[in-house]
């Protein structure tokens, strides 16, 4: 998989991200490489060690986003960090911490106060019995106007005994949020939001995989990943939540819907909201031809208009971008993505791997799709 990010306000420069896997949740490798023509020609790719052993067992670091404040001109790289005791990469739900660099140096993402440290970093997560992190590329950094960024996280709930709360017995549980950062000097202090928390009869996974935009009045819609894993009767769908005060507050989470409150269906997979200089919200995502089973099928993938006033997905304006081809395994994988507005034509760059299961193993090369709008 690979993800190439503008590191400057305006024009060409780039840095681009290649991941290597070998199995799923757990980056073996990662190569980065830099453009100062919009992409056109790449330096040579430097590695970028993504795991480590120590004395605890492995340290594993997974990039997750770039991002050119507009406000500032800084460029924030962010990525998610722990140690595995035993490299299990369900391990990392008690144990994922956020990072993010600027200007050459490295803070965690930890909430102002004096009671919050790397080992308990927000209200509710403690290092080694919870996480928080970023959920997937597509969980992109928002800027609002005032200046202030909102990332869109997800945390592993706790019970009151402070175990891990998964009342489905489904592969994770969570809820989602946004950490809500404010420069003050050269780094971020950081505040949490309200947590949006699903109903686990309707979505067994909980909320998982936030994206974040400004509608017209201001609020703030999010759109998150649920889940009918280990309950496949349910419909599977997209969530939705909204805030009225800049991402403090949220409203009960909702099926996401088109503009006529008809609901679709879609898989358990991440999805992207992306606001154009052209003034008008985009979402890329899987949409489902039928009711899903958990992550399945993560095809086709498509790419839609948002109604700015609802909040609410146009049906009319969503078009397909792949799908799955003749021949091909009901196993493919269109999901795991990013997306950005092209500079130079106006339209959308996505990046995204076609993942394939082969009977050797998955296997998919990383791709660039060019949408014209």
């Amino acid at each position: 998989m690979a993800f190439a990010y503008y590191t400057k306000t305006a024009g060409g420069d780039m840095v681009s991200i290649e991941q290597r896997w070998s199995r799923s949740d757990t980056i073996d490798v990662a190569y980065v490489r830099r453009s100062t023509d919009f992409g056109k020609t790449w330096s040579q790719p430097v590695e970028r060690a993504t795991g480590e052993k120590v004395p605890e067992g492995m340290l594993r670091r997974h990039p997750r986003a770039g991002f050119a404040d507009p406000h500032t001109g800084r460029y924030l790289e962010f990525w998610n960090e722990g140690v595995l005791p035993s490299d299990d990469p369900l391990e990392g739900m008690r144990r994922w911490n956020i990072f993010y660099r600027t200007g050459g140096r490295i803070h965690q993402v930890v909430e102002s106060g004096s009671e919050f440290s790397s080992q308990h970093p927000l209200p509710g997560v403690y290092t080694g019995k919870n996480c928080v992190m970023i959920g997937d590329t597509a969980s992109v950094p928002l800027a609002l106007r005032g200046g202030k960024i909102l990332l869109p996280v997800e945390i592993s709930p706790l019970t009151s005994d402070g175990r891990l709360y998964n009342p489905t017995g489904g592969y994770t549980y969570t809820d989602a949020a946004v950490a809500i950062g404010s420069w003050k000097d050269n780094r971020l202090e950081w505040h949490l939001s309200q947590r949006i928390q699903g109903d686990p009869k309707r979505s067994t996974r909980g909320m998982d995989e936030p994206t974040v935009a400004v509608l017209a009045d201001r609020r703030i819609l999010i759109v998150m990943r649920g889940s009918n894993d280990k309950n496949p009767a349910l419909p599977g769908y997209r969530w939705a939540s909204y805030s009225s005060d800049g991402g403090h507050a949220w409203t009960a989470p909702q099926p996401w819907t088109y503009t006529n409150n008809e609901a679709f269906y879609s898989p358990s997979s991440c999805s992207q909201l992306l606001p154009h200089s052209n003034g008008k919200l985009y979402w890329l995502g899987n949409i489902s031809r039928e009711n899903p089973r958990g992550n399945r099928p993560r095809y086709p993938f498509y790419i839609g208009e948002v109604d700015q006033e609802s909040g609410l997905l146009i049906r009319d304006r969503v078009r397909l971008v792949d799908d799955r081809q003749p021949g091909e395994s009901e196993l493919l994988t269109l999901s795991n993505f990013y997306a950005r507005e092209d500079r130079q034509t106006g339209g959308i760059a996505l990046h995204l791997t076609r993942l394939l299961a082969l009977p050797t193993g998955w296997a998919g090369d990383a791709l660039l799709y060019r949408i014209g709008l």
